[in-house]
Order: C-alpha cells, then structure tokens, then sequence
C-alpha cells in the first residue's frame, strides 16, 4: 500500500516514528512524509521515504491560514492518492482529517497533545472543541497516547469509546535504549530534564526548584538539555538560559542527537510538564533504568509509577517539584538504582516499540481491508 505519514515537522518522524516507519517499508508498503522539510529529511529518505513538503505555520490559529491549510491537504491527498494518511500533531490531525473526508481517504490520528488551545480555558477552547468534534466524527480509529486524554474526549463526545483506541506513546526500542549502571557520585547528585525550553514544560518551576535544593545540598546538579528559542508562544529565551547559567543555578546543555550518554550521567530525570500525551524523556530515561521525578499530570502519571519507578509532584509547584528532588536525594544509591531498574521493568512491560507497530497493522489491515473510509462508519463512531 501507499501510505502518508502526516506531521507538522519531518523531525517528529525521525524522533518518534521510525520504528513504525522501517515496520511499514518491511512489510512492502511505500511510505511518503508528508511535512515541513528540515535537516532530518535526507534520513528519512536514505531509510527509504519519500519526502513531499508541505506548507505550514504550526503556531497559532488563523482561520485563513487554517482553512488554507485544509485546502492544501485536499489538494495533497487528491495527487498523491495514499491508500491511508497516518497523521500526528494537532493542526495535522484537526485540518488532515477534514480533507481526507472531502478526499475520501481513510485517516488515523493520533493524538499526541492536546495544545494550549484545547486547555486554555474560555472561547479558544470552545473553538477548539467544535473543530475536534467535527474533525473526528465519522473516523473509524482515534488513536490517544494516554488514558486521561482518552476518557477525556470519549467523556466529552468527541470520539464515541468505540473509536478511541489507547496505546503506549509511540513505543520505544529497548535494544537501543537499554538499562546502564548506575552512575556513582562523584561530583554530587546530578537532575536532568530533557524538553523543549517552554513554560508549559515546567523549565521555570525545574529552576526555582533548583534555587530550593542547592541552598541545602550545593553539591546537587542540574542539567537541562532541549531547544531554546523554539517556535511556540511559551518559549523560554537563550538569553534568559544564559542569565540562568551565570546564577550557577542550572547547567544548560543545548541539543544533541543522541540522548543516551547524557541519560547515562544522571542520578535522576526531571519533567515538571503542565500536560503531556506520552513523554518520550521519561519513557527513554526509564528504559535507562533511571528514577524519574514528573508532574502528576496526564501523560506523566501513565509513565511514572509513584514510590516505585519515581515520584510523582503537583503541577506548577516549584515547591512541590523540589520536596520530590529533595526525597530522592534521601535516598541511598542503591535504593534510587533500585527505583531506576523498577521503571526498566515498566518499560519492558508496556512501552515495548512493538506493542505500536501491531495497533498500526491491525488497524490498516481492518480499514484498507474492509475499504473503509472517512464518512463510510454510519453511526457507530458518533
């Protein structure tokens, strides 16, 4: 089959989605990226993808530019007629499924985030509620990364519970992810938090909490490593990290495209995140075998076992966030390895990469089988 990966950024392909990506070219099909093309699309065509760019603005949302988006999708999916479009992200999610209803494609999103749009309260919401209930209905599958967001739209009908089907994030490899020793404490405790640089990710209550915890163990490090300056209204300036660093409070790291060896160094991994769909730091980190201190949030709660494989804190609390710190650092090496090998566990259990690419087949083989279709479900989806 012809399939189209539908995304707002090709790196989320290459970050997220190339087990599935080599699954569906092992299996024979032919796969197209359909996205903004970036320094990641030459690795996704040495893997075998075509590449096809696609204009878009990711932030934000203007009706013009909206309906525009949903016009060129139209236009996308009628030339390169896929036998199924697979889309990510919100607008590719919300504007794809629109098109593929006017194209008569069939199309599966899966809904990785809600964005500040849906939970922000007032008239945004409500007009993101309306879109999400007229983009959904009639899909035959709506995949969800986690159980809050699930029941959240099943409970607001936007998808019927017989749509709504769950998985664990997008998996991960645990070969290439797999537990390492324990670092010993050479030189203090290290915290890492791996993100984006956003206030919606908890990177200013990760600092105050840093502030918190040094005036008692000064020894204590912490690290973060993600993107600054990043397209999206709650982005965290460069020059805000710097002053950062010139308080000695954090150690900024920039980007890498390998995690690992940084995952390896650390004592503990951090996302004090408002909301996540399934957060990949703290899946990758626990397949690490290292403890993890989040927010109790939907996404976070899904992957973080509390007392067990870390420990769990509110939301937007630098106070809270820094107790959790603080309890994990009451703890001897060998009880935090033991709360790291217990999160590897977990991994092993429910993230497995595979447990992704099986929903993925399953629901290709009932929709392209059956020749079903958007708007061919009658009432059953809602």
């Amino acid at each position: 089959m012809h399939v189209l990966i539908s995304v707002n950024a090709a790196w989320n392909v290459w970050n997220f989605r190339t087990p599935l990506v080599e699954a569906l070219i092992a299996d024979g099909h032919s796969v197209t990226v359909l996205a903004p093309r970036d320094d990641t699309a030459p690795k996704l065509e040495a893997m075998g993808c075509r590449i096809r760019p696609l204009d878009m603005s990711v932030k934000g949302m203007n009706p013009v530019r909206d309906a525009m988006l949903v016009g060129r999708l139209w236009r996308e999916f009628r030339a390169l007629r896929p036998d199924i479009v697979l889309s990510f992200t919100i607008k590719n999610n919300l504007y794809g499924a629109l098109a593929a209803k006017a194209a008569r494609t069939p199309f599966v999103p899966n809904v990785t985030g809600l964005g500040t749009a849906f939970l922000s309260g007032g008239g945004l919401e409500r007009v993101a509620v309306r879109l999400y209930r007229g983009a959904f209905r009639g899909l035959p599958i709506v995949f969800f990364q986690n159980e809050d967001d699930r029941a959240l739209f099943v409970g607001r009908g936007l998808v019927s519970d017989a749509q709504a089907r769950l998985l664990p994030g997008s998996g991960i490899d645990l070969e290439r992810f797999s537990a390492v020793p324990y670092p010993a404490a050479e030189t203090g405790p290290v915290f890492l938090m791996i993100a984006r640089l956003l206030r919606d990710k908890g990177v200013i209550e990760y600092v105050e909490a840093a502030r918190r915890v040094r005036k008692l163990y000064p020894e204590a490090q912490f690290r973060l490593l993600g993107e600054a300056d990043a397209a999206n209204r709650s982005a965290i300036s460069l020059q805000t990290v710097r002053a950062w660093e010139q308080e000695k409070v954090i150690e900024y790291l920039g980007t890498t495209d390998d995690v690992r060896p940084v995952i390896a160094k650390a004592h503990c991994v951090v996302l004090p995140s408002y909301r996540e769909g399934a957060p990949r730091t703290l899946i990758e980190a626990a397949a690490m075998a290292r403890p993890l201190v989040a927010t109790d949030v939907p996404g976070c709660r899904s992957v973080v076992a509390d007392g067990e494989t870390g420990l769990l804190c509110a939301a937007r609390s630098a106070e809270s966030l820094a107790e959790a710190c603080l309890r994990i650092l009451a703890l001897g090496p060998e009880e935090r390895a033991a709360m790291g090998m217990a999160g590897r566990r977990k991994m092993e259990r429910e993230y497995d990469q595979a447990i992704v690419v099986k929903a993925y087949r399953d629901a290709m083989a009932g929709l392209v089988g059956r020749g079903v279709g958007p708007g061919m479900v009658g009432s059953e989806a809602g």
